[in-house]
């Protein structure tokens, strides 16, 4: 290993290392604050400023790790959905960013939880000043998505129900095709596409790759409620797998992926 190589290697541990603590302070902080939000403000009030707090947050942590080489992203096709009123948006799922990359972009996320992420210190209190839907049962995630979606939010929610557990993508859940039936709300597909399988599943917390990584995101097909959700969610499964898996080696690409990767071309010179 050459010099070169190893001092490389240190630098982006370090910017993944700083990383995460930049990100547990700004999380810290902001419960603070959402709790005494959630104290004092009505509930309108507090979930318009628990949302917008989220957005501007995650995309000033995203931009601050951009700027310190992380990564390059392509996500300004999200901007066009802001005013798209309510709508169920449903991503790939290939790493654990993907979220914060979703909601960095948009002002007024609703997103789906688990009951341990919830009851997270760090992330609990700003989950339920933003009014956040814990996913425990089906009927009662549809009774709280309904409510959200009617007041104008737009609920984020993976089809595969966590991390992609296969390539392209794993298998899909009949969530969204129910939520949609049920709540008379269209589907958004949204495509995301990355240079790494960081924090993807099976990740090993100690490999590093190499950065910047780059992540993209593209809208798809937009899909009406669908009176099969069976049919509807094998429908939606297989868009994904084409989208994701018939271009070519050098359109497949993320937009952000071709200056990260002429730049780690000439520093392995």
């Amino acid at each position: 290993m050459t010099l070169r190589v190893l001092a490389k290697a240190v630098w982006d541990y370090s910017i993944l290392l700083l990383g995460v603590l930049i990100l547990a302070v700004m999380c810290f902080v902001w419960a603070l604050v959402a709790l005494l939000l959630n104290m004092v403000m009505p509930a309108h009030t507090a979930r318009r400023i628990g949302r917008g707090g989220a957005m501007h947050g995650f995309r000033s942590y995203l931009a601050i790790m951009e700027a310190l080489g992380a990564w390059r992203l392509d996500l300004e096709e999200l901007d066009s959905l802001r005013d798209a009123g309510p709508l169920i948006i449903a991503p790939n799922h290939p790493c654990l960013l993907d979220a914060v990359l979703v909601v960095s972009r948009l002002p007024n996320t609703v997103c789906v939880m688990k009951r341990a992420l919830l009851a997270n210190f760090l992330l609990g209190p700003a989950a339920r000043c933003a009014r956040y839907v814990r996913n425990d049962s089906l009927i009662k995630l549809v009774a709280r998505a309904g409510e959200e979606l009617r007041l104008g939010g737009q609920l984020l929610i993976f089809p595969e129900g966590t991390r992609s557990s296969a390539e392209p993508v794993g298998p899909f859940t009949d969530a969204v095709g129910a939520l949609s039936r049920r709540c008379g709300v269209p589907v958004q597909a949204v495509i995301i596409e990355n240079s790494s399988q960081f924090l993807g599943k099976g990740w090993s917390v100690l490999s590093r790759p190499d950065l910047p990584l780059a992540y993209s995101i593209r809208l798809g097909r937009r899909f009406e409620p669908p009176g099969d959700v069976r049919a509807f969610t094998g429908e939606l499964e297989r868009y994904f797998t084409r989208e994701l898996s018939s271009r070519s080696p050098a359109s497949s690409m993320p937009r952000a992926a071709q200056p990260a990767v002429e730049e780690a071309h000439r520093i392995r010179g």
